[in-house]
């Protein structure tokens, strides 16, 4: 077995976030519709881009984000997504390293897309408008696979969001073997209910196959990656498919499901829930930090809550307390 040197390997779409404050004839203007979420190309994304003014970018993407606070859970996390070679993505792996994240994955040199960018329109009354650009982060495929780093990482981490693109699903499949040949461990994120409305069929052959050891899921998306309105009915599907499940509950906490036990642990209480974005990111990486370092389930569990507690307090997807230090006033040994 190779030497570990990762907690986990997260592999994802590499998105910038880039907010901006906006009037609302901004996007009377723009024919955007507020509070939407939309796909856009690459012309309207630069288009977009240069209208903005004065703007903030928070490196992002789901996976990102798991990286992210492994890394400030004082964990060594790696990170593989692909940017383009341009001053958004340049930013993008500086962040990443900047936080402790190892990245490496060569950028896309083709200039016909830019980096990943997700561009959220503020106006006055706190209201996000989202123009998602994919752009270079669709492009990720095998060649960017680093064998060194699948091997050495106690856990690879795929975001469900990135199973559109048929070389990532190449890309996820040989990062899966390679880590399975070193005696590592394997996990998927449904990610969304759309992703699983999609892909469902794909998603239950890789756990009932066995390349996915490690199932994150929330309790929308496991009801329907087994199309029903019975949680209880979910969990026994996935008990008997898959070796090891986590299940967020929002409010009512989390559970971890394998064939020999199920815990259930509470929710981390929060004076006031500012944002839900990156909670079930920050809720992996509490999971896979502990998963790594031994912990048992229901350690597991609570210190992905308590990851997820902290990110949804405020505005953001990133932590903005130091999670190490958050987690050891609450008794975890780090």
């Amino acid at each position: 077995m190779s030497e570990l040197k990762f907690d986990a390997l997260c592999i994802g779409n590499a998105i910038t976030d880039v907010f901006s404050h906006v009037e609302e004839d901004f996007l009377v203007k723009q024919n955007l519709h507020k509070g939407s979420m939309r796909l856009i190309d690459t012309d309207e994304a630069l288009r977009l881009y240069d209208l903005m003014g004065q703007t903030v970018r928070i490196s992002g993407g789901s996976a990102g984000n798991t990286a992210a606070g492994i890394a400030s859970l004082g964990g060594a996390p790696a990170y593989i997504g692909k940017v383009a070679l341009d001053e958004v993505g340049d930013n993008y792996g500086h962040d990443m390293r900047g936080i402790g994240v190892h990245f490496g994955t060569g950028p896309l040199r083709d200039g016909n897309l830019a980096s990943g960018r997700s561009m959220i329109l503020i106006t006055p009354d706190g209201e996000r408008t989202m123009n998602t650009y994919l752009g270079a982060a669709t492009t990720l495929s095998p060649f960017d696979i680093d064998k060194d780093v699948v091997s050495a990482a106690a856990v690879t981490y795929m975001e469900g969001y990135l199973w559109d693109p048929e070389a990532a699903k190449q890309a996820f499949l040989e990062a899966s073997k390679i880590a399975h040949n070193a005696g590592r461990r394997v996990s998927l994120s449904l990610s969304d209910s759309f992703c699983v409305d999609r892909f469902r069929n794909e998603f239950l052959s890789l756990i009932k196959e066995n390349v996915v050891d490690l199932l994150f899921a929330n309790e929308h998306e496991l009801k329907a990656l087994y199309e029903t309105a019975d949680l209880e009915t979910a969990i026994a599907a996935v008990r008997e498919d898959c070796t090891l499940t986590a299940l967020t509950l929002g409010v009512e906490g989390a559970m971890a499901i394998s064939r020999e036990e199920t815990v259930h642990v509470p929710a981390t209480p929060v004076e006031r829930i500012a944002d839900a974005t990156g909670a079930g990111d920050l809720f992996a990486s509490g999971f896979l930090f502990g998963l790594a370092r031994d912990y048992d389930l229901a350690s597991c569990a609570e210190l992905g809550c308590l990851c997820a507690g902290e990110v949804i307090s405020h505005v953001g997807a990133r932590p903005e307390r130091g999670l190490k230090g958050l987690a050891e006033q609450s008794g975890f040994e780090l």
